[in-house]
């Protein structure tokens, strides 16, 4: 398989898409229908031309037009019916690298060598690991820190000066940080992310009302920590 076309297709894909994209080439695709079509295609002509350029096959016309094409239309669609928020955006870079995949895949010419390829990288363990613990990583691990955590969470009083939500998404990238420096053998960087999180953390708690808050959010650090540590740890034991 060659993989390094693929990276290249992809290459190309995020430099037209972001470094390329200036803001009057983005301006101009927010205009009303009749004027972005044009920023359209300019933006989607350098996507074409540059991922033919590095994809090295030349004679292949197939690639420029492909990309030409698909590009416009999800960025037309996502401009016209959509609005600029996350969800929009992840939506339409999932839909050009799912592109890009295609496209890529009918290059090799053999659908059979392709399967072969996938099947052997989807039968791997480590990828299994990898793919279990960052899932238990998010809703499972937080519903165990917040039933842990609650016997002590009525004994506070909301201020209303957190953001919304905001908790929770740490403790989400929190713990996919240790499963993630755990399985590539660096526990020094779970010791770094303790003491960067107390540090910021340090101005609020040195301010609270009394030491409830301050060991309620030690409680609930600590509760994640471990079950990421632990996580992390039967991971790479799974995966070797």
């Amino acid at each position: 398989m060659n993989i390094a076309l693929l990276l290249r297709l992809l290459t190309a894909h995020f430099i037209a898409d972001f470094a390329l994209q200036t803001n009057r080439l983005n301006a101009g695709k927010q205009r009303n229908a009749h004027g972005r079509v044009q920023w359209l295609c300019i933006h989607s002509l350098e996507q074409a031309v540059l991922t033919w350029l590095l994809s090295g096959m030349w004679t292949c016309w197939v690639i420029p037009v492909v990309i030409f094409v698909t590009h416009l239309t999800i960025d037309f669609i996502k401009t016209h019916y959509t609005d600029s928020g996350l969800t929009a955006f992840l939506i339409d870079q999932l839909a050009h690298i799912t592109v890009i995949v295609v496209l890529w895949m009918a290059l090799q010419g053999s659908a059979t060598e392709v399967w072969a390829w996938l099947t052997q990288h989807l039968s791997s363990p480590r990828l299994w690991a990898v793919v279990l613990a960052l899932l238990l990583m998010f809703k499972p691990a937080s519903i165990v820190v917040t039933l842990f955590t609650r016997r002590w969470s009525n004994t506070l009083s909301s201020d209303g000066n957190s953001l919304p939500d905001a908790g929770k998404w740490i403790g989400y990238l929190e713990r996919v940080l240790i499963v993630t420096f755990i399985m590539l053998g660096h526990w020094e960087g779970v010791g770094f992310l303790l003491a960067a999180k107390s540090i910021f953390r340090y101005g609020s708690l040195n301010k609270a009302r009394d030491i409830k808050a301050t060991e309620y959010v030690l409680v609930g650090t600590l509760t994640s920590f471990t079950i990421a540590i632990l996580i992390g740890v039967a991971a790479t034991a799974l995966a070797a």
